[in-house]
């Protein structure tokens, strides 16, 4: 399968920079994967295509400020994004300019309201290049989120043209982020609102939580030609007791289970034991990546965001509901 057979054009004029003012008063476009239909609607109509008795599955991830520019040895300022924290305290990180970021070269990290004239509130240094675009570094003395509160960005994607703002600080995150971890939003949930769940609890929806920490495996660009030879990142997530036991009950049931973003899809189907036919709980790792010809063993409706082109994500909602559907509804 070739990645090129994902591709359509994109123009940049149509790729919004900034948040409606309002949350949640979005279009929505509602696609039958089956016959390939598709309407028109608000996503103030979302709450009216769930039925009572479905099982709504959020991923309750939160962004960390995970952009922060370090001033190297040399002077230089650099951008670094940091990644996942190991259990020795070392970081992985990328880097601007990765290149020239070299294995022992010191960095200080500067507050945003210091701006580098004070004294730093971290120095560390690289300690290996993982082979991978990604590079381990270690600071002098570890650091906290409070680290990162002070001196990191939002980490806004790279088709958003400027810089992080104030208000992204919260309209960067769901209205139900609580887990810290993630350096990207899962983007499909920052359309709900706290009242639009109130309403589809009351209509006897189910809303359940599970998380993933968004990385590199959900954003990362593919670059060989051919799309099965992408190699996916790992990435954490976590399914709960509670959590498993609500999707389990539902597909026992025959009930839906309706996937708020392709994190919460990549969550299930990784979740998912073919062994014991259910989903188990737990705390794991999962670089799955799901394209065409992949059976989906537990999720029945997605609401997702428009994807790049060429990109796992679109791979992913192609695999669900048809590449000819998603292509056609994209135009």
């Amino acid at each position: 399968m070739l990645t090129k057979d994902f591709y359509f054009e994109l123009p940049e004029e149509l790729i919004a920079q900034f948040p409606h003012e309002k949350r949640g008063n979005d279009r929505l476009l509602a696609i039958n994967r089956r016959t390939g239909e598709y309407r028109d609607m608000m996503m103030a109509d979302f709450p009216s295509l769930l039925c009572e008795g479905d099982v709504l599955v959020i991923n309750d991830s939160k962004v960390r400020k995970a952009r922060v520019y370090g001033i190297s040895d040399t002077g230089g300022r650099v951008e670094f994004l940091f990644l996942e924290e190991a259990p020795d305290g070392s970081w992985t990180v990328m880097s601007g300019k990765s290149k020239k970021q070299r294995v022992g070269k010191a960095y200080a990290f500067y507050s945003k309201e210091d701006g580098g004239s004070g004294s730093p509130e971290a120095t560390g240094r690289i300690a290996a290049d993982n082979g991978d675009g990604t590079k381990r570094f270690v600071f002098d003395t570890p650091v906290g989120e409070d680290f990162f509160l002070r001196c990191g960005h939002v980490p806004l994607p790279p088709y958003i043209k400027r810089e992080d703002t104030f208000s992204d600080e919260s309209r960067y995150q769901t209205v139900y982020a609580e887990r810290e971890g993630s350096v990207a939003s899962p983007t499909a949930g920052l359309h709900y609102t706290a009242d639009m769940l109130e309403n589809i609890a009351g209509k006897g929806v189910e809303i359940v939580h599970v998380t993933l920490h968004v990385g590199l495996g959900t954003f990362l660009p593919v670059r060989s030609e051919e799309l099965e030879k992408h190699k996916m990142h790992f990435e954490q997530y976590e399914v709960s007791q509670a959590a498993a036991d609500a999707v389990n009950r539902a597909k026992k049931e025959g009930r839906r289970v309706v996937c708020t973003g392709t994190t919460s899809v990549r969550t299930l189907e990784s979740a998912f034991s073919d062994a014991e036919g259910r989903i188990v709980p737990g705390k794991r790792k999962t670089d799955i990546f799901i394209y065409p010809g992949f059976r989906f063993k537990v999720v029945d409706a997605l609401l997702t965001n428009f994807h790049t082109p060429e990109s796992t994500l679109l791979a992913l909602v192609s695999a669900f509901a048809g590449r000819d559907n998603i292509l056609n509804a994209y135009k």
